[in-house]
């Protein structure tokens, strides 16, 4: 008996209707010899918040280097595999071309990666110089700036008052300790509650 297609279909529909008996849905269907091994997603040692003890260390951008010398190293490679085997057939164009993108790729790599030599803690006194009234809350973050990517110490910086009457930005550059700018402002934001 040959089926039309439409008939095709509605035996498949028909078949996944029924449950497969290899199939169990829940594990209290399962025989208790039986051990069921459950795969979990976990953070890696150095990420693992909960396994944390003591301060939080920000890496070192110039941690960027080492993709880098790795980019020169592939490029490197490919440009000599490109021009020694010019007119083979296994190699094109596009292997130099990738080559090239490769070398220029971890060059920039290799200037980018600044050394972070001042820490939070130092971009805070910094900052708190800067403004020039007492800090109570303060908040900091790591951004870069520019095309060669220098790491700069954003501080988010409230007076000390209850509710605090002046805030204060400032943007302290994470290599040489200097500032690069600041803003300083009455505290607009009403924490009366009402």
């Amino acid at each position: 008996m040959r089926l039309r297609p439409l008939d095709s279909v509605r035996a498949v529909e028909a078949d996944e209707t029924r449950p497969d008996p290899g199939v169990v849905e829940h594990r209290d269907e399962l025989p208790e010899d039986v051990v069921v091994a459950e795969h979990r997603d976990e953070l890696p040692d150095d990420l693992d918040v909960a396994a944390a003890v003591g301060d939080y260390v920000f890496p070192d951008n110039s941690r960027r280097r080492i993709p880098g010398v790795a980019h020169l190293v592939l490029g490197g490679t490919a440009v000599v595999v490109a021009l020694a085997a010019d007119g083979s057939t296994l190699v094109n164009g596009g292997v130099l071309l990738g080559g090239v993108a490769l070398l220029l790729f971890g060059g920039y790599h290799l200037q980018a990666g600044w050394h972070v030599a001042h820490d939070e803690r130092d971009a805070l006194v910094g900052a708190t110089r800067a403004v020039g009234f007492p800090v109570g809350h303060a908040s900091a973050q790591m951004a870069w700036r520019g095309l060669r990517s220098r790491p700069t110490w954003r501080i988010l910086l409230y007076s000390n008052e209850s509710p605090p009457e002046q805030r204060g930005l400032v943007l302290v550059d994470a290599v040489d300790g200097s500032v690069v700018a600041q803003f300083v402002e009455e505290n607009p934001e009403d924490w009366s509650g009402d």
